[in-house]
């Protein structure tokens, strides 16, 4: 039982509960590829036994929100969780402000991690740290915010926008909600967030934990090892003393030049190198250049 569980995480459950969830209904080893915040709802690929090691090229991927920003409120976590900081009449905002401000922080930006996160300063949680009420200076991080749109806009003293975000991987949601906040002079928080999209991946094609309960066979909701990175360029071998050698972790260079010429273009990144079966032997990735030329060095292999 190797593969990728596309889940619905509902919210009130963080995404160690859904994990340790599947852990215990499936007897398997299992990670996600990245997390979502405990109130929040949407997408979270979760990975089953040697899929696991596919985790770390899931979570660099591009993610997708939809989110709702409440506008004369600001919380200590930037969320609909925290403790209100501020709360001020905003019903003199207008939508055209708000997409104004929208337009500074699309692109390339750098956003202050809210003190409430689970990134580690001095080896230590961000949150642990501000649940104990020491003073650090959260870090900053460069992030991409390619798409960012005012959907929606409810007047009232604390006016609401529906907000639509494609985003890079490392991207906080709660951090642009206190940033336009700030910018707009009126405090603001996140007060919905789903995730609707990583990657390729889409919320429309997630399971319910309860369609996972009730299945009789779990295989037949996963998408299987071999696809786990679809996106990516696939190669078929069939020689079997070379699938023997890449299974054990050795591809000469001619092989990987060999390799290489199957793939069209010029693509660049990670190779999947499946067998005559479909079954996933190793991921590579593409070099170009060097004495070597064009090539596919070994990245992770599996048993068979």
């Amino acid at each position: 039982m190797n593969g990728m569980l596309l889940i619905l995480k509902p919210p009130g459950m963080t995404s160690h509960d859904v994990v340790a969830w599947l852990r215990r209904r499936l007897g398997r080893r299992v990670g996600h590829a990245g997390t979502l915040d405990r109130q929040a709802a949407g997408l979270l690929l979760c990975c089953v036994g040697a899929a696991t090691r596919l985790a770390e090229y899931l979570v660099r991927l591009d993610k997708s929100y939809r989110m709702e920003f409440t506008f004369g409120i600001a919380t200590e976590t930037g969320d609909a969780e925290g403790k209100v900081t501020t709360c001020r009449d905003a019903s003199r905002l207008t939508p055209a402000e708000v997409r104004q401000h929208l337009e500074r922080f699309r692109g390339t930006v750098r956003q202050r991690v809210p003190r409430y996160a689970a990134v580690k300063v001095g080896g230590e949680r961000l949150y642990r740290l501000a649940r104990r009420g020491e003073q650090v200076v959260p870090p900053e991080r460069e992030v991409r915010i390619h798409r960012l749109e005012l959907l929606h806009w409810w007047p009232g003293e604390h006016p609401r926008a529906l907000v639509d975000m494609r985003c890079s991987s490392g991207t906080y949601a709660r951090a642009l909600a206190r940033d336009l906040g700030e910018a707009l002079g009126c405090g603001a928080h996140l007060s919905f967030l789903v995730r609707t999209r990583v990657g390729p991946f889409s919320l429309r094609e997630a399971t319910l934990l309860e369609q996972v309960a009730q299945a009789d066979a779990v295989e037949k909701l996963m998408v299987p090892m071999a696809e786990v990175l679809w996106f990516w360029p696939r190669v078929t071998v069939t020689d079997r003393q070379l699938l023997w050698r890449l299974r054990h972790g050795d591809l000469p260079v001619r092989d990987g030049q060999a390799l290489a010429a199957q793939v069209s273009g010029h693509a660049e990144g990670g190779i999947r190198i499946v067998d005559d079966r479909g079954n996933l032997v190793a991921v590579g990735r593409m070099e170009h250049g060097g004495r070597t030329g064009r090539r596919v060095r070994l990245e992770k292999v599996f048993a068979p």
